[in-house]
């Protein structure tokens, strides 16, 4: 078995080598193997010169290296991941250091004990640490979860969260189309809806930054969250 891990970057040179670090040394449960697939979002730092020296400093990982020729948003380059993926299952790791990934053996369990089709980690249950930020934000993030749990009739506390895990086909047979961090709301309007789907929570870490550390996602993401929740579970079945 092999978990595709797929790596949206953009602008990320401060953290991208130590994300891959520390995905490279994961030992993942019942012997599974891991493959990278990192995605350059057409960076215009040294993302890319930071890419290419872990690859030539680790000839032995799994990574398939795609640059974007222009840049078009994380959905987008995630979709780019997900086709290029060859994994059973796939998870999202985002390029900064916000989340653990010492801790896909925990999304992994209840997908790999044959009661999960998908496995979303959350910041908000669980004893795990999280770091304190803007209440403003967590205030959103719960009411988009809300709105989404409203419209899809399940019973998440983060959609917004970026570890998903996915058996592989299932997530390959999902067409997705949003280009930004809209691809959130749709990816759990769009799997809420498979037939027999099987869902669940585990509980994550979360060390958040701040935006002087290098967040990018702001409030005019947050509305357009809004519309593809909306969108995606009223107007585009």
């Amino acid at each position: 078995m092999k978990l595709s891990i797929i790596v949206p970057a953009y602008n990320e040179e401060a953290t991208i080598y130590r994300i891959l670090q520390r995905v490279d040394s994961v030992e993942l449960v019942d012997g599974i193997k891991k493959e990278l697939v990192v995605v350059n979002d057409c960076s215009n730092d040294h993302t890319n010169d930071e890419i290419n020296r872990f690859i030539a400093n680790n000839p032995g990982a799994d990574i398939t290296y795609l640059p974007q020729p222009v840049n078009r948003g994380k959905g987008s380059a995630i979709r780019t991941g997900i086709q290029a993926a060859s994994g059973d299952y796939i998870i999202i790791q985002d390029a900064d250091l916000e989340y653990d990934p010492n801790e896909y053996n925990l999304l992994l369990k209840p997908m790999i004990e044959g009661f999960a089709d998908a496995v979303y980690g959350s910041r908000f249950t669980g004893d795990k640490p999280h770091r304190v930020l803007f209440y403003f934000h967590s205030v959103g993030n719960k009411f988009l979860t809300s709105l989404s749990n409203l419209l899809t009739n399940v019973n998440m506390t983060d959609m917004e969260s970026c570890y998903k895990l996915f058996r592989a086909d299932i997530l390959k047979n999902i067409k997705l189309k949003e280009n930004r961090f809209g691809f959130e709301a749709e990816v759990t309007a769009k799997i809420s809806r498979v037939p027999g789907i099987r869902i669940y929570e585990v509980g994550i870490s979360y060390y958040g930054r701040t935006y002087a550390e290098g967040k990018k996602i702001n409030w005019k993401d947050g509305l357009r969250a809004v519309y593809c929740i909306i969108k995606y579970n009223l107007f585009s079945r």
